[in-house]
């Protein structure tokens, strides 16, 4: 925690310099936002640039990831800000002396002059400032990962019972409780009185008599011989 604060501070420090070194004199008597972007790249000419299109536009970039890094505490988002401030800076002193055939420092104000120093010092302080921070750490991201995990498991609906208090089939007879876990009594099962005379698909129907049967006209019953 205490890296992270340290870091943080030392990085915006250094986004606060770079951000302020295009508004101070960087080559003699001329100041950065004078230079433009483009002239970093097709040369140094003596044509004025307008605030938004000088050098001045990659440095609030990087500013901007500053910002934007200490905040979702990024130690690479930081230390790449840092690289575009230097690369922007060392990108200029290359075209500078080209156009000059030298680059010189002069104590009565010619050659290099602060805001190159403010430059370059705001690139390292944001490098610094990456170094220091701790980042996210392993407790970070074990979080982001937990959380994660919580949110691709199935939720269940509300009001479902946990699983150890939902009634299982067959019930298990435990000594002095009762298999049924119903909270309703069951209903009353009247005693089995026999077929409904009344129902026709239980009547029954007289059977056609068989032989010996008295009632048979056809098949009188046998009588034993005389003696």
């Amino acid at each position: 925690m205490i890296r992270n604060i340290l870091g943080s501070l030392v990085a915006l420090a250094g986004a606060a310099s770079a951000v302020l070194s295009p508004f101070r004199d960087w080559y003699d008597g001329r100041v950065g936002r004078d230079y433009r972007v483009r002239d970093l790249f097709e040369g140094i000419t003596a044509t004025e640039s307008g605030v938004l299109v000088s050098i001045l536009l990659p440095f609030l970039f990087a500013a901007l990831l500053v910002v934007a890094g200490v905040l979702v505490r990024s130690r690479i988002v930081v230390a790449f800000a840092g690289v575009v401030v230097l690369g922007f800076t060392i990108l200029w002193m290359v075209r500078q002396g080209q156009a000059e055939g030298a680059l010189v420092v002069g104590g009565d104000g010619s050659g290099l002059q602060v805001g190159v120093v403010n430059a370059v010092a705001g690139g390292v302080l944001m490098l610094i400032g990456a170094v220091l921070m701790s980042g996210r750490g392993a407790g970070g991201r074990a979080g982001s990962r937990a959380r994660a995990r919580r949110e691709r498991e199935p939720v269940e609906p509300y009001g479902v019972p946990p699983a150890d208090q939902v009634d299982m089939w067959p019930p298990t007879q435990e000594p002095g409780l009762s298999t049924h876990t119903s909270p309703w009594p069951e209903p009353e099962v009247e005693p089995y009185t026999g077929p409904d005379p009344h129902d026709p698909r239980t009547r029954s129907y007289p059977q056609a008599p068989q032989e010996g049967d008295p009632r048979d006209p056809m098949h009188p019953p046998r009588r034993p011989p005389e003696p």
